[in-house]
């Protein structure tokens, strides 16, 4: 069973950059794709951005779509979130996840593994 660990969560003022990352204990050659979802308190979680171990493509949530950076090292089986221009209800638990399911998958019913989380909180 693989781990996935995530860090580089925090407080931030609006308008301000966080930088998440979240590791795999280990990648099979069944593990296609990692992903962010978040979850707000008394909401339910949402899809965020995915990325292929493998390939340059990448999906986003409209509601991060030019602020949000999704990449990838694969060597280190590491996958980051980028977080610039951030709001307050951007204010969430992050979590990464992993599938085996191509096509960018956005359901969490679709995905394999989770992390923890991590607390991203943005003042106003």
């Amino acid at each position: 069973q693989v781990q996935l660990v995530e860090s580089g969560g925090g407080l931030v003022q609006a308008g301000g950059s966080l930088r998440l990352s979240c590791a795999a204990s280990k990648r099979t050659s069944s593990d296609y794709a990692m992903a962010w979802f978040r979850q707000a308190p008394g909401k339910e979680r949402e899809f965020v951005a995915t990325i292929p171990w493998s390939g340059s493509l990448t999906k986003y949530a409209d509601s991060v779509k030019g602020r949000f950076t999704i990449s990838r090292d694969s060597a280190k089986n590491t996958v980051f979130l980028q977080m610039n221009s951030l709001k307050p209800e951007d204010t969430a638990v992050y979590y990464c996840a992993l599938t085996g399911r191509r096509g960018f998958p956005s359901r969490q019913s679709e995905y394999d593994s989770w992390g923890q989380g991590t607390q991203v909180t943005v003042s106003s």
